[in-house]
């Protein structure tokens, strides 16, 4: 008898951890406007626009890294999972047209390359920021590796 007690208090105790894990809120990421930074500042793109989900050490660590479905990249490593050689034109193309790799789902990487033509659509010179930007945040994540 004391047996079956045991075990109706176990299943018990696990109903009610799970029903608990269950009522927990799911944590969401806050979307806002891109906010203008300075396009010669790979620093501070990377500061306004990555850290929040990559972490300030580029470690895939950010404050939202938690709401994300799979961990953000750990940038730190790009250069060593790719032989030894920083993928320039790789990290490139996924900040200018984004990704479809598992890693990123299909809407947890924003597609950089779109935001940053927003950041001053009425100028001539748009699509030439779009490309500094791109190029100064890419370096800027070269000096990073580890």
């Amino acid at each position: 008898m004391s047996k079956f007690i045991n075990v109706i208090l176990m299943a018990g105790f696990a109903s009610a951890t799970l029903f608990a894990v269950a009522q927990q809120p799911t944590p969401t990421i806050k979307t806002v406007p891109i906010k203008q930074t300075n396009a010669a500042s790979g620093q501070q793109m990377y500061v306004t626009y990555c850290a929040a989900c990559h972490g300030t050490d580029a470690r895939g660590n950010g404050p939202a890294a938690s709401a994300l479905k799979i961990p953000p990249t750990d940038l730190t490593l790009l250069g060593q999972r790719n032989n030894g050689i920083f993928p320039s034109a790789h990290v490139s193309a996924v900040l200018e047209f984004g990704t479809n790799t598992p890693a990123h789902g299909s809407v947890d990487m924003p597609v950089w390359g779109t935001l940053m033509s927003s950041l001053s659509p009425a100028s001539r010179d748009s699509r030439a920021e779009v490309n500094q930007r791109i190029n100064n945040l890419t370096n800027y994540l070269k000096q990073l590796q580890r």
